[in-house]
């Protein structure tokens, strides 16, 4: 009972985070009005639901290891951890604050692994090639993929802007056909990231549940994280939408199509090197990054950028405390 239990959090982790996360891959092409919200969801949720599936599993294998616990309590532990990700996704969504659902679930993992066998049961640190491992390895690449969606929207836009500045009107179909490819792409690498964070979560209930004896992603859990990622993307997160696209600063064309292809760049390369990262974090800073490029920094709207800092900001140790509840309660009925 407890494994199918910890089962169904994993899956509403992939829900919310498809409501909550996924939602950017589609906010620039909606906010600069060269999608219907419903074509644009259609796109994302089956660009997401490839992502899942083509991509490797080397997130999955990253966040599988973010915790080292015996068998006997994982499900306990790792279960509780994924519903206090949950849990934490649904708080920041019904704000239409971006959240990070990556660092959501490394709080929630560390946290219940803490209490419930102290600092030993986690992960702390390594590398592994090019691949983090561990809490604090997670964590810097959750630090770094902002910088570099910050600074690359910043030098995407200039340098379009440049190459554009004596353009015609007949421009406009090939910049608004440039924003839907790389929505697609940007939901391709959405699927591909964050679709293997509640795989790997699957995969350490299975190992620890004894129906696994060495950590692989059964293709049927493929299947199932990202049809209820792509499920979450389809019921769409238009409150993180309008945070996005419009409340940042306005984006035009050309700017959502620098937005969107520095993301899926970022996105893309941390989901081949293992590193588990933020698509809210990367899209948001080159959402901001744009504004930069454009000379626009008075327009950026920083007290949505401040109330977004501090979301993040708090995600990591309110996630590890729901975690440390969850499993203490766990434990108390189990």
């Amino acid at each position: 009972m407890g494994l199918a239990f910890a089962i169904s959090f994993a899956f509403a982790f992939a829900f919310t985070n498809g409501f909550n996360d996924a939602a950017n891959a589609i906010a620039t092409l909606v906010a600069s009005r060269s999608a219907r919200p419903m074509q644009a969801i259609a796109l994302s949720a089956t660009f997401n639901l490839l992502g899942a599936l083509l991509v490797g599993t080397a997130v999955a294998g990253t966040i599988a290891g973010i915790v080292a616990i015996p068998p006997s309590r994982g499900v306990a532990v790792v279960g509780s951890g994924v519903l206090a990700a949950a849990l934490w996704n649904l708080a920041t969504w019904s704000r239409g604050l971006p959240s990070s659902s990556g660092h959501a679930l490394v709080g929630g993992l560390a946290g219940s692994a803490l209490a419930e066998s102290g600092v030993h049961a986690v992960r702390w640190w390594g590398l592994h090639g090019w691949r983090p491992v561990g809490v604090l390895g997670v964590l810097s690449a959750l630090a770094l993929s902002p910088l570099a969606g910050l600074a690359l929207g910043f030098v995407f836009v200039r340098s379009g802007e440049r190459a554009l500045r004596r353009a015609t009107r007949r421009m406009r179909a090939p910049v608004r056909g440039g924003q839907w490819l790389m929505s697609a792409a940007l939901s391709f690498s959405h699927g591909a990231n964050d679709g293997q964070k509640s795989m790997g979560v699957l995969a350490a209930l299975l190992l620890a549940s004894g129906h696994l004896h060495a950590f692989s992603v059964p293709l049927w859990a493929k299947v199932a994280c990202g049809t209820a990622l792509t499920a979450g993307t389809a019921l769409g997160g238009w409150r993180i939408v309008r945070t996005v696209g419009r409340r940042i600063v306005h984006l035009s064309p050309l700017d959502a199509l620098a937005s969107q292809s520095t993301a899926t760049a970022v996105i893309l390369a941390a989901s081949y090197a293992g590193a588990p990262i933020s698509t809210t974090h990367v899209v948001a800073s080159s959402v901001v990054g744009v504004g930069g490029g454009s000379r626009r920094w008075r327009h950026v709207n920083w007290a949505i950028v401040r109330g977004m800092s501090f979301a993040w900001l708090a995600t990591l140790p309110a996630a590890a405390a729901i975690g440390a509840l969850s499993v203490l309660v766990w434990e108390a009925i189990a």
